[in-house]
C-alpha cells in the first residue's frame, strides 16, 4: 500500500501532532452545520488562511467520502491526475483513498488519468487534510489535481465527477482547494476577488473562467473551482454563499503584496 507522506508539514502547518491539533481546533468554531455539495477553502500557511478554512469547515457536515480537487503547482504528472489507491498521511493521522470512488471518476472521462507524480510534492490538497481528519476521522478521499483544462474540458470533467458521485450512491463532499488573487495590493486584490467570488456565487463556471482571464485574477484553483461548480450543478446545487474572506495582509501587515482567501459553501 502506498503511503503519501506529508510534504509541507512544518512549513504550512505544524509538524507536531499535538500542536497541529490545537491549531486546527483554534480555527474551528461551534456553529450549526449544514450539508454541502461542495466547498472552496484556501491552502496557504495556516497563519494566513487557517481562519478562513476553519470557518467554512465549521459550517458543514463532513461525510465519510470526499473528492478533493486542487491545482497542480508543481507541473509534475498528468493534465488531470487522480490518485486512486493508498493512504495520505498528515501528522494527526491517515486518510485512506477511496479506490472504488476513484475508479468511478477515472471511468467517467478520458480527461482523468491515474497518476501519483502530480501528488507527491503538491501542497494544495494536503493542507485540507488536518481539518477534514479533525472533524471526521473516518473520511476517505479521492485526490485530484488539475494542471490545465479548457472551459469545455472543465464542464466535461465536472459532469463526469457528478456521474461518479451519482453512481457511487452515497453522500460525497467535493472540496476545492484554492487561494484567490496573488501578490497585488490589498485594495486591488479585494476588487478582483469580489468579481471572481460573485461568479462562484452565481454558480457560473464559464463566467468564473472568463472573468479571471479577462481581469487577470490569479486564482490558482480556478480550474478546480470550475470543475466543482459544473459537478455541483449537475448534482442539483442551487446556491452558494461566502462564509468568510480575508487577505494575507490582515496577518502580515504588508498591504502591498497580498494573497486573497475565500471560504465558500455550494449547496
Amino acid at each position: 500500500m502506498m503511503i503519501r507522506r506529508p510534504c509541507v508539514a512544518g512549513r504550512f502547518y505544524p509538524a507536531d501532532p499535538y500542536t497541529l491539533k490545537k491549531d486546527v481546533e483554534g480555527f474551528l468554531s461551534d456553529r450549526p452545520k449544514e450539508k454541502a455539495v461542495a466547498i472552496i477553502a484556501p491552502h496557504a500557511g495556516y497563519i494566513y488562511s487557517g481562519a478562513v478554512a476553519g470557518e467554512v469547515y465549521s459550517s458543514i457536515e463532513i461525510p465519510d467520502d470526499i473528492i478533493l480537487i486542487g491545482p497542480n503547482h508543481t507541473g509534475m504528472g498528468k493534465k488531470i491526475s487522480v490518485m486512486s489507491g493508498g493512504v495520505w498521511e498528515v501528522p494527526s493521522g491517515r486518510l485512506k483513498i477511496n479506490s472504488a470512488l476513484a475508479e468511478l471518476v477515472l471511468g467517467g472521462s478520458r480527461l482523468f488519468s491515474s497518476d501519483v507524480e502530480a501528488h507527491r510534492a503538491e501542497h494544495s490538497l494536503e493542507v485540507q487534510l488536518p481539518f477534514i481528519h479533525e472533524l471526521n476521522k473516518n473520511s476517505s478521499i479521492v485526490p485530484i489535481t488539475v494542471m490545465t483544462a479548457t472551459a469545455e474540458e472543465c464542464a466535461l470533467a465536472g459532469r463526469a465527477v457528478a456521474g461518479a458521485i451519482s453512481s457511487y450512491g452515497k453522500e460525497v463532499l467535493i472540496v476545492v482547494s484554492s487561494d484567490m488573487n496573488h501578490y497585488e495590493s490589498d485594495k486591488k486584490t479585494r476588487v478582483k476577488d469580489k468579481e471572481a467570488i460573485e461568479a462562484v456565487l452565481r454558480l457560473d463556471a464559464g463566467g468564473l473562467l472568463a472573468v479571471t482571464s479577462a481581469k487577470d485574477i490569479s486564482m490558482c484553483g480556478v480550474l478546480p473551482a470550475a470543475v466543482a461548480i459544473e459537478a455541483a450543478r449537475a448534482l442539483g446545487a442551487k446556491e452558494a454563499r461566502l462564509v468568510k474572506y480575508a487577505t494575507s495582509g490582515e496577518t502580515s501587515g504588508d498591504l502591498d503584496h497580498v494573497v486573497g482567501y475565500a471560504g465558500i459553501i455550494i449547496r
